[in-house]
This record gives C-alpha cells, structure tokens and sequence, in this order.
C-alpha cells in the first residue's frame, strides 16, 4: 500500500471507522499463545496499525516490536501502549524495505494479520525475503491475508476495492505455498473464516518455520 494513502487513512478516519482495527487479538493468535505453540519471545508484529496485537502479547511477556509503514498508526500505537502502560517498541517503516536497517536484533516470531493482501505480487518476494531475513533459526511466522474464495468484496478477480478506497490482492492457497516455500516449512496453510469488523472474511492462514538453508 502507498504510504501516503495508509496515513492519510489513519489521519482522516477515525479509528473505529477503519476495518482492519480491531482491539480484541484474533482468536487464531490468542489459540497459538493458549496451545503453547508460540511461547513467550521477541516478537515482531508486522503492519500493527494502533498496536492493539503488539499491545496484547507484550502484556503476556512477549518483547514485542510493532512497525508501520504509517506514521500517524504509530503515533496512535505509542499512545495505545502507554495509556495501558505496557512497553512496546514501536516504529515507522516500510516492511518492503530492508528491516534490517530499522529493527533492533532479530526475532524468534514474526506475525502479521491481514497485511500481505497490501502488498501486491511484485513486492511479495521482497517481503518475505525481509520477514526472513529478521527471525532467528528455526523462528516462527504467522500471517493471514484475503483469499481469493472470498465473496465479501464487490468483484470476483484478484484485485478488488473496497469501500474506503484502498485496492487489495486477493490470493490462492497455491500461490502463497510457491512464496513460501524457498523460504519457510510451512506447517499449516488453510483457507478459514475469522470475523471482520462488521462482516466474516475467508482468508488464507499459514504457520510457518523459517528455513535455516535457502
């Protein structure tokens, strides 16, 4: 997404008014820190918005870095955080970039919710490349973006408008497996339901395993 366009979003609506904020942690993400499958770690919430996930796994323990390519989203995030005085580390970057260059460190989980729909086929190697490059041997990622079966957008093709102007990417299981793949075992891919903010949304969720040889 055009960093213009996602902070002019977090200036100009409220953020009640904006569809990917949502306070309550997804349930997918509070089952994976319930189950055990993901422990208490440093942790990177990738496109994290206001902070609310970031917030969230902090105050379970988690030493979490939140980034957003809006500067406005982060400004909302360090508020968010300290008004429920939990520390975060929160930053302005574009994830497409080299986070190398941004973050501190490396991470032993990386998570993102509803974010790579963003970023359209021509970035995505780039991306995950990064996501990659920043987790420790054998750290975990998640991520959950639109799946292509999803009816809950006008159109049917792969890229779709939605009601406040942004254009998403709409992808396949198999697609996502082939970016995937060279970089991440992939130990769950599946296309699911979750609960929007107003409607449910099918989307293609994965649990990954970074590759230590590429």
């Amino acid at each position: 997404m055009n960093p213009v366009e996602t902070d002019d979003i977090y200036r100009n609506l409220p953020l009640n008014e904006i569809p990917w904020n949502i306070e309550t942690p997804p349930e997918e993400l509070v089952q994976l820190v319930k189950s055990g499958k993901i422990k208490p770690c440093k942790a990177i919430d990738l496109g994290c918005g206001a902070g609310n996930y970031a917030i969230w796994l902090a105050g379970l323990g988690f030493d979490v870095t939140g980034i957003d390519i809006s500067p406005r989203a982060i400004e909302f995030a360090k508020e968010n955080a300290e008004r429920k005085k939990v520390a975060c580390d929160f930053i302005a970057a574009d994830a497409c970039a080299d986070l190398t260059k941004v973050v501190k460190g490396t991470f032993d989980f990386a998570f993102e919710w509803e974010v790579l729909h963003h970023i359209y086929p021509e970035e995505r190697q780039r991306y995950i490349e990064n996501v990659h490059r920043i987790l420790n041997p054998g750290g975990n990622y998640c991520t959950v973006c639109f799946s292509e079966k999803d009816t809950s957008f006008p159109g049917s093709g792969k890229y779709r408008k939605t009601r406040i102007g942004t254009v998403l990417y709409f992808s396949s299981e198999e697609e996502l497996k082939s970016i995937y793949s060279p970089y991440f075992n992939i130990l769950e891919l599946k296309t699911i339901e979750i609960i929007g903010k107003s409607i449910p949304h099918m989307v293609n969720y994965a649990l990954m395993k970074k590759k230590t040889e590429v």
